[in-house]
């Protein structure tokens, strides 16, 4: 360490950090240009720029691509999770801050930053990104899938019999769909819809040698990788531009670039204004289609005057540019998935039935009986999603003791297990009550005509709350069992979503513990009604309480200096109050392990200010998305252990990041974590990820990113590690854990 970084820079100093190599290894966060603007502009470098943090995560996930020890299909999926995020930050993030800028708003973020500033940082730092993206695909990816019998192919390398069958295919399946638009007096330029494939065509007259710009959009019911032959695959575009005489008879086509458009994904509502938020948010989804263009993508080897006239239509800037070698919108690579090459890809980790859910089920029993006998912790997608929650709504749908369905649905996906469900249990009298956030993003329209269905069905449908969004995981059944009306509780960190439940690593908790009962009765009024004052015994609540709550523990347990630990596994981290407590703690000699998969603001490691924070990531083939928080002295209260807790040590779960929208415009729920089985199954997680000697990365006093653990291999992982332990878990009818 230099001696500068000995002791922590004051606001507006820094050090700049090694630079991206092309062998792969994470991206600086400080350039020498950042360091240098930031004591320039006054930039406060206690507090990492959130959209900054979200590039170096991207950084991340891309360097999966070039990692030797991932069977290279995945790697070329990895490809297109890094192109597909930053599709999305571009509409969301690069979308608001336009927006800001555009309304004249100059107030800084947390680290100094003004809106401007922020853009230009970001914007500086597209290019490099892009140009490492096109260097994983096109310079190494590409080779090595030809090498083993995968070839992406250009129109010119195909052989006479390949193109004579195209033929025949153009003209049956591709032709009957295209439909030129041509721009002159008669035909302004068209709109360009978001993130929609397109061709930009320059022809001429060869009589008049008049010039004219034509748009074609490549149709989205096509395949975007055309199997040409065995193992050999044509982008569709190429096919297009080679057929493009067949749609400009007579003219001339004088160049052709393939573009695509980027627009501002924000659904602005002024909820207090709207009598009908459904209505309200329909409408709203209609005129996203119009919002403003943010990017711009074209190949790299566009003609000047083509990108000149595609800028001054879409009313961008050069700086909204940026150019490809590689594909355009890579995540057409997931098609390459479909291929059956078990040897490119992933060794099958197929999901396990929880031991005390598959006993009940040889047994022919309720799943209420087992969550009776005792609390159920289950571990997506290690286990199963499908024969855990889907089964749990699936049975209180038919049961004749259960009376009623409360849930909370953020993103339900596609042909859904558990809206049929919620129908079907309507339609057999149930009373059911489900809470739709209309304004999940870009699931807003999925989940409007999801709403729809349910009212059809007899389903009571609200849109949620005023000013928040509701982001908690929740189901509540009522069941008759007899003895009392119990209540069955799911409270999870994952959205009722079964496709990402296959994907996305996720906690829920199955109980019908009587205190975190009431407490979702009461949520649910208050979501549901118009309870205003509600006082949870249990649950963590956000936001009224959540963020006073965890402030608390974090001061508590920074009251223990030395003997202090906190553990916080979470998506993302930005709220700078929480950041400032844990420097806090730091400060007092509290240690903080934190595993953090996207956005970190908190620096780690930095002498005077955070010397006894770690903070880790978790990337691999599941997407790291539980939140786990832990206080090795939360269950004390002046020296002593509170009632019913068998350990000083507090466990807690849920839907909340440490993000302000989370802690501040979110309903969220975190419910604490009490059996011993289920403590050492999340104490087992985080063991897992915190290992010495497993694939990670560790962020640095530089606010670089190191990766650890054996080079040319991608395990010890700690993901694989989870799942073997899972499967040792399960024995008849009973899971350890349990």
């Amino acid at each position: 360490m230099s001696e500068s970084m000995s002791q922590w820079p004051a606001p507006g100093e820094g050090q700049p950090a090694r630079a991206i190599s092309d062998s792969g290894s994470t991206a600086s966060p400080i350039r020498p240009t950042e360091s240098s603007r930031a004591r320039r502009e006054g930039v406060d470098l206690r507090f990492v720029n959130r959209e900054l943090s979200w590039l170096r995560f991207n950084d991340r996930v891309l360097e999966l691509a070039s990692e030797q020890g991932i069977p290279l299909l995945e790697r070329a999926k990895f490809c297109a999770i890094a192109s597909t995020n930053l599709d999305e930050f571009f509409q969301v993030r690069i979308g608001a801050i336009k927006d800001q800028i555009a309304a004249g708003l100059d107030r800084p973020t947390p680290d100094g930053r003004t809106p401007q500033q922020q853009l230009d940082d970001v914007m500086a730092a597209i290019p490099e990104f892009v140009e490492r993206l096109d260097v994983a695909f096109v310079d190494r990816l590409v080779p090595e899938l030809s090498a083993v019998g995968v070839e992406i192919v250009d129109y010119a390398d195909l052989s006479d019999d390949e193109k004579s069958a195209l033929d025949d295919w153009y003209a049956d399946r591709v032709y009957p769909v295209l439909t030129p638009l041509a721009v002159d007096p008669g035909h302004p330029f068209p709109y360009i819809s978001d993130l929609a494939l397109s061709l930009a065509i320059n022809v001429a007259d060869p009589d008049t040698g008049d010039r004219r710009f034509a748009r074609l959009k490549v149709p989205s019911v096509l395949p975007r990788l055309v199997q040409v032959a065995a193992g050999r695959f044509l982008p569709v575009e190429q096919l297009i531009a080679a057929k493009l005489d067949t749609l400009f008879v007579g003219m001339i086509v004088e160049e052709w670039a393939p573009f695509r458009v980027s627009r501002n994904a924000d659904l602005t509502l002024e909820e207090e204004e709207a009598d009908d938020l459904l209505e309200a948010v329909e409408m709203e989804l209609r005129r996203r289609r119009f919002n403003k263009a943010v990017r711009l993508e074209v190949s790299q080897d566009v003609g000047p005057e083509l990108l000149d006239l595609l800028i001054r239509e879409l009313e961008i800037t050069r700086k909204d540019v940026t150019l490809h070698r590689s594909l355009i919108d890579l995540s057409c690579l997931t098609e390459l998935m479909s291929i059956d090459r078990p040897d490119l890809k992933d060794e099958p980790w197929p999901s396990v039935t929880a031991g005390r859910l598959a006993a009940a089920d040889e047994a022919d029993r309720p799943i209420f009986d087992a969550i009776r006998q005792r609390s159920m912790l289950v571990h997506h997608p290690y286990e199963s999603f499908a024969t855990s929650i889907e089964e749990f709504i699936a049975q209180a749908a038919v049961d004749p003791k259960v009376q009623s369905i409360k849930m909370t649905l953020y993103r339900a996906g596609g042909d859904s297990a558990i809206i049929r469900s919620l129908m079907r249990a309507a339609e057999r009298g149930k009373q059911v009550a489900v809470l739709v956030e209309l304004k999940a993003r870009f699931d807003e329209a999925a989940n409007v005509q999801w709403a729809k269905q349910l009212e059809r069905a007899g389903v009571h449908v609200v849109y949620g709350m005023v000013g928040l969004k509701t982001h908690s995981k929740v189901v509540l059944v009522v069941r008759d069992d007899g003895d009392k009306l119990r209540r069955y509780c799911h409270i999870g960190t994952g959205n009722y979503n079964a496709k990402t439940a296959k994907i996305y690593e996720d906690l829920g908790l199955l109980t019908c513990d009587d205190s975190i009962g009431d407490d979702a009765l009461e949520l649910f009024n208050h979501l549901t009604g118009y309870s205003r004052s509600v006082d949870y015994d249990t649950l963590l609540v956000a936001p009224r309480d959540l963020r006073r709550q965890l402030l608390d523990l974090i001061e508590h347990e920074a009251s223990y200096g030395a003997d202090g630990h906190i553990t916080f596994k979470c998506n993302s981290i930005a709220d700078p109050e929480m950041v400032e407590a844990l420097y806090a703690a730091s400060a007092a000699g509290t240690r903080i392990d934190m595993i953090v998969r996207g956005i970190c603001c908190i620096r780690a490691g930095v002498p005077g200010l955070s010397e006894n924070i770690r903070v880790r990531c978790v990337l691999g083939r599941y997407l790291e998305h539980s939140r786990i928080y832990r206080f090795a002295h939360g269950n004390v209260v002046d020296g002593t252990r509170v009632d019913g807790a068998d350990s000083d040590v507090l466990h807690l779960t849920g839907s909340a990041d440490l993000m302000p929208r989370n802690l501040n415009r979110r309903v969220e729920v975190l419910v604490p974590i009490e059996h011993s089985r289920h403590v050492l199954w999340l104490d087992q997680a985080i063991d897992f990820a915190m290992a010495d000697d497993v694939v990670a990365w560790d962020k640095q006093p530089d606010d670089s990113w190191a990766r650890v653990g054996p080079r040319g291999a991608f395990e010890p992982h700690p993901q694989e590690r989870m799942y073997r332990w899972t499967v040792e878990q399960q024995t008849v009818g009973k899971r350890t854990s349990d």
